[in-house]
């Protein structure tokens, strides 16, 4: 699997499963997480992604190699 240049996924880009369902939207990277806002979240939690998930970045989209509901399983929540 590549390594992704991951300085390229900013604030408010728009995070999409591989099965292009949107997810969420970028707050910032926190080390070697996605940190997705908490406006933009189902359940008004901040969630953290591991950016190993991430499959490209186009544009200002993240998309991921998971589907969304296998995301999902793998958000960490906030402590």
């Amino acid at each position: 699997m590549a390594e992704h240049d991951h300085s390229a996924i900013k604030e408010d880009m728009t995070v999409i499963g591989a099965d292009g369902v949107h997810l969420g939207t970028v707050d910032h990277l926190d080390g070697e997480r996605i940190k997705l806002t908490k406006a933009d979240s189902v359940d008004g939690k901040h969630h953290y992604l591991p950016v190993g998930l991430v499959a490209a970045v186009e544009g200002d989209t993240v998309r991921l190699s998971a589907t969304a509901a296998n995301a999902i399983d793998l958000f960490e929540e906030a402590e």
